[in-house]
């Protein structure tokens, strides 16, 4: 009999959780995949989506050879199988023509968070690209005003711990589904809410998270921010706040008092949809039942007023003092805790030419449309990322791709929708195929992902590839062709030299340790010694640096609207894209398991509004607005607000009959960060 290894490694998947994860291989073939029962946060158990990884391991569309494209851009995709030679050589002879004709800032890379790993997520997306000097990516399609925004009002996102919610007597879930996009939390809310916990879930659908709480609120979408600075006129006006704790742990507390004031219940209702009854109820419930815990996520902040939103929620805690309190505070991203080092990273130091431009993920359509100039774009490598499925106003990405002088360039596991539209399609190693370095945006523990099997066919892993583009373009630096292995065990050292808790974690502790190691540096209480990383090391709710990045000094609600949909005529509803339960973003979007579970694509739509349509449950609509149209079918439901449509991302278009909700999704950018505004987006619905 052939004998059994166990494999310890991670989740790579864009979720807070970042689950260990343990792969039993035979005779190099993975037999066997499941959560680690070690590791705290994953005990023993993994989501529905990542279950079945073994399937998407071995689904039979895994690429295995290097493919050139052999007809049109325009026509649906012919390929030859070619060598990784012929591939790298192809490549890098266009790209050397490209330099010499335009500059290296033609050629722009693309990616985001196909892997959360610190080597084939940061350490790819830096090192090789600096070295060229192509165009760099503002990677801020996620969560980029709300951090910005954070880090303004306390400076550093230090999320909860999982289990403090067990000692909260409110919970407010604004804007957040965890039972679909953390579901490792779920457990700790679910044992506190048996034990007497109020759970509040803020949404304009009745998620599954939502289905399970205490209460449902259901705003107007976009109308966050000034929910939550009405609730803190409420909170003050009622006395309610904790002045002691404001005057000594605050900057700008009287400003702010006196400018909330404008925002009275009456008003409040009338923007947010929200009645001055329930205004009422639920600021006494936050501000009194205390501890209380305000848990967000990135969804909130997905409109144009997205960095704003996030400094108005970011205020509440302070305002009834429940920073640095266990089981109470803000629960958004723990990713402040540990940076990677950024010198390992990048290897700036030993590059001569600073930093280039910088090209907005969001304007992807715009930039390879004409944007863009001086030089134009003319080549695009995408890597750990669907932009075609993923990415804002995917109509004009197509246009930009179609042109027959871009050079495009895909590696990835699978024909994505991107794929499709490449020159070049490379095959990608997994998870499973690669070692790297992960840590979690949810918690403080970082896990190793060793290999467990070697690549399939001919796979390779993003940092092997840069390492022979690195070749074909004539790079001789040593630190581009190091192995991964080397990378992990010097982000591990440079990276302890600015943060003591990692000091003494080793390459080969954590081996020896198998499983996640926690690193955070503090008691587990969040800003316990109420020291703030601001440049007051105060919460700020007046934030000079604020003024610097274009926006009020205090939180200030303004109307997100869509400007580009086309015009207002009081029949457009707001369409919202939030996570889909069986995808991660794209990633799973062909599994045929989850396209069974998700269901054929659709959208969700009030009775009332229905009505007024002639749209009957079940029926096939047509969704529209200026940047395209598709077809979904309707799901008729009180689950969703008035003037309010849902369809969830993550679909595949040549998968889903040639459509994806992203050919409706607006390409401008939020208030703060250059943030992405999915959800600032208008549409019609009508029958088909």
């Amino acid at each position: 009999m052939s004998d059994i290894t166990k494999v310890y490694g991670a989740c790579p998947h864009d979720c807070p959780d970042t689950c260990g994860v343990i792969t039993e291989v035979e005779n190099g073939r993975a037999v066997k995949f499941y959560g680690d029962p070690d590791n705290k946060i994953t005990d023993g158990w993994l989501c529905a989506k990542v279950r079945p990884y073994l399937d998407h391991v071995y689904h039979p569309d895994r690429l295995t050879h290097p493919l050139r494209r052999t007809n049109s851009k325009t026509e649906k995709a012919t390929w030859a199988q070619i060598s990784w030679d012929e591939a790298i050589k192809t490549i890098t002879d266009r790209w050397q023509k490209i330099i010499a004709e335009h500059g290296a800032e033609a050629i722009l890379p693309y990616s985001f968070s196909g892997t959360l790993g610190m080597l084939h997520m940061e350490v790819v997306s830096g090192r090789f690209w600096n070295r060229m000097g192509a165009s760099q990516l503002e990677r801020s399609i996620c969560g980029a005003a709300g951090e910005t925004g954070v880090n303004l009002t306390v400076g550093a996102r230090r999320g909860i711990p999982y289990d403090a919610v067990m000692h909260s007597k409110t919970v407010l879930i604004w804007g957040h589904n965890p039972v679909s996009t953390a579901p490792h939390f779920m457990p700790w809310l679910k044992k506190a809410q048996k034990n007497g916990t109020t759970v509040i879930v803020i949404d304009p659908r009745r998620t599954r998270t939502a289905k399970g709480a205490d209460w449902h609120l259901m705003p107007k979408p976009g109308t966050d921010g000034a929910l939550a600075l009405g609730l803190a006129q409420i909170i003050i006006t009622s006395g309610w706040h904790d002045e002691a704790w404001l005057e000594a742990n605050t900057v700008g507390w009287p400003k702010f008092r006196a400018h909330v004031a404008q925002y009275t219940a009456e008003k409040t209702a009338d923007t947010t949809g929200i009645s001055v009854a329930d205004l009422q109820k639920l600021a006494q419930l936050y501000a009194q039942n205390t501890p209380s815990i305000l848990k967000f996520a990135d969804g909130v902040q997905r409109h144009k007023n997205g960095g704003q939103t996030v400094r108005a929620l970011a205020s509440l805690p302070a305002l009834i003092g429940q920073y640095g309190v266990l089981g109470g505070g803000l629960g958004y991203s723990a990713s402040g805790y540990l940076q990677w080092d950024g010198e390992t990273a990048n290897k700036w130091g030993e590059i001569a030419h600073p930093p280039t431009r910088i090209v907005n993920m969001n304007r992807l359509g715009a930039a390879l449309t004409g944007e863009i100039q001086d030089p134009p774009l003319q080549s695009l490598y995408v890597f750990g990322a669907n932009p075609m499925a993923a990415t804002p106003n995917v109509n004009l990405i197509r246009q930009g791709l179609e042109r027959e002088d871009m050079f495009t360039v895909v590696h990835d596991l699978f024909m994505t929708d991107t794929a499709e539209m490449a020159d070049i399609v490379l095959p990608a190693a997994g998870q499973l195929e690669k070692i790297d370095l992960h840590r979690a945006y949810g918690h403080t523990q970082i896990t190793l992902n060793e290999p467990a099997i070697p690549p399939l066919g001919e796979c390779k892993s993003d940092w092997d590839v840069m390492r022979l583009l690195a070749t074909g373009m004539g790079y001789n630096d040593p630190w581009l062709q190091e192995d991964g292995e080397a990378i992990v065990a010097d982000m591990l050292l440079a990276t302890a030299e600015t943060y003591p808790a990692l000091k003494g974690v080793t390459l080969k502790k954590m081996r020896t340790a198998k499983s996640a190691i926690p690193v955070a540096h503090d008691t587990g209480i969040p800003f316990a010694d109420l020291q703030f990383l601001t440049p007051s090391g105060k919460v700020e709710l007046y934030s000079e640096q604020a003024i610097a990045h274009g926006i009020d000094p205090l939180p200030t609600y303004y109307p997100a609207v869509d400007e580009t949909a086309g015009e207002e005529d009081g029949f457009s509803l707001n369409l919202i894209s939030g996570a889909a339960h069986h995808f991660v973003t794209t990633s799973f979007g062909n599994s045929q398991k989850m396209i069974a579970r998700e269901g054929e694509p659709f959208i969700e739509i009030h009775p009332d509004d229905a009505a007024v349509r002639q749209i009957t449950h079940g029926a096939r609509v047509e969704v529209s607005n200026q940047r395209g149209s598709i077809p979904l079918k309707a799901v008729v439901t009180d689950g969703v607000r008035r003037g309010v449509v849902v369809s969830p991302k993550g679909r595949w278009s040549n998968l889903s009959g040639g459509h994806n909700i992203n050919v409706l999704t607006p390409d401008a950018t939020a208030d703060l960060a250059g943030q992405s505004t999915y959800h600032t987006n208008r549409v019609w619905v009508k029958p088909l």
